[in-house]
């Protein structure tokens, strides 16, 4: 059986990018004293003990010389607001220092400020890799500050944060609850923007009903005016009805303005959430998008907590003329999909909720 790869360079770049990294700036100086530097994500530790680390650099990159002929190097891990940083150091250039202001370490080696951690070595050893040099060096010299660093992963920059539900049960209290949730779905219509490019809103059940607390705008966003803190009415979009199929009715009675009760009377408003809670999905059709005359249909779903309640919704809106929000639609299924994804990370287990119809049901002329 033939060990020969069925795989191209560019599936495997594909697949090697999965796997999320930070940013490394990695610095040295030559026999004449001349800087260079190139950006690294190969870094890793080797060893505590001694306390080993190792790069590795392609060997027809133009700096490749002067690192091979070095015998000591810096790492310089980049902070999250450095990226102008990172995209410096990745290209070639004679003039990559010019304009920056450094500290000299061991050696003379050039460290650049600012950065998350800074680490000083000595090449212990230099390991053929194909089409690359790995480099071995010895930890002399750390400093560490307390900037978030730089992350990176499927061809793009990211942010650092604490996993959320790390291997830890979820607090009872319904008000750390939605702090998670707001986490997890801040993070969750970030991704649904970048797969699709529609404009997203995270909103809350607050204390005057749907509350919008953040937006992710789409690159043509729907509105130049994207107001966080705007109340929405319960009755007449689709993150009120997303809340209001999985609300008491006490709650939503508390928030409902005169006239939002379903002018077709009770029966027909409880079917409305009705078919909410069967599709997973609130529509509304040619709303007038807030303090314009922009028409926009809008999807709304909804995020649960382990008794079944709405603590979140999931909302993107579009111009009419172009986003059409079909329920059976790929982004609908995503945005479903992603709703569940979250509602279970907060404990919702769809088959244990036995939820009354009555409690769902308008109290109508509150």
């Amino acid at each position: 059986m033939s060990d020969a790869p069925t795989f191209d360079s560019r599936d495997l770049r594909r697949v090697l990018g999965t796997f999320v990294t930070g940013v490394t700036v990695v610095t040295t100086t030559d026999d004449e004293g001349r800087f260079h530097g190139v950006t690294a994500n190969s870094f890793s530790s080797v060893s505590l003990d001694p306390p080993l680390v190792l790069w590795s650099q392609a060997v027809g990159s133009h700096s490749h010389p002067a690192f091979f002929e070095a015998e000591r190097f810096a790492v310089n891990i980049l902070a999250e607001d450095q990226i102008e940083l990172s995209k410096r150091f990745a290209k070639s250039s004679h003039d990559k220092f010019a304009g920056i202001d450094v500290d000299l370490g061991s050696g003379g080696v050039p460290l650049l400020r600012d950065c998350s951690a800074r680490l000083q070595c000595r090449v212990v050893s230099r390991v053929p890799g194909g089409d690359h040099t790995i480099y071995v060096g010895e930890v002399l010299a750390i400093d560490q500050s307390e900037r978030k660093p730089l992350v990176f992963g499927n061809g793009r920059y990211l942010l650092a944060d604490p996993h959320d539900l790390a291997d830890t049960k979820l607090s009872a209290d319904r008000k750390q609850i939605q702090l998670t949730a707001m986490r997890l779905g801040t993070r969750a219509i970030e991704r649904l923007v970048r797969r699709f490019d529609e404009t997203m809103a995270l909103a809350v059940w607050g204390a005057h009903g749907p509350t919008i607390t953040h937006w992710e705008p789409a690159t043509a966003p729907v509105s130049e005016a994207l107001p966080v803190g705007l109340i929405l009415p319960v009755t007449s979009t689709a993150t009120g009805l997303a809340f209001a199929a999985h609300l008491a009715p006490e709650a939503i009675a508390q928030t409902a303005l005169p006239g939002q009760a379903a002018a077709s009377g009770e029966d027909d408003w409880n079917e409305r959430l009705a078919e909410v809670r069967r599709q997973g999905l609130a529509r509304q059709g040619l709303e007038t998008f807030y303090r314009s005359e922009t028409l926009i249909n809008a999807l709304s779903a909804p995020v649960l907590d382990a008794d079944g309640r709405a603590v979140l919704a999931l909302t993107a809106v579009g111009e009419a003329s172009r986003f059409r929000a079909d329920l059976d639609g790929e982004f609908a299924r995503a945005l479903r999909e992603t709703a569940q994804d979250v509602s279970q990370r907060l404990g919702y287990e769809a088959a244990n909720s036995h939820e009354p119809a009555e409690r769902l049901a308008l109290v109508v002329g509150a």
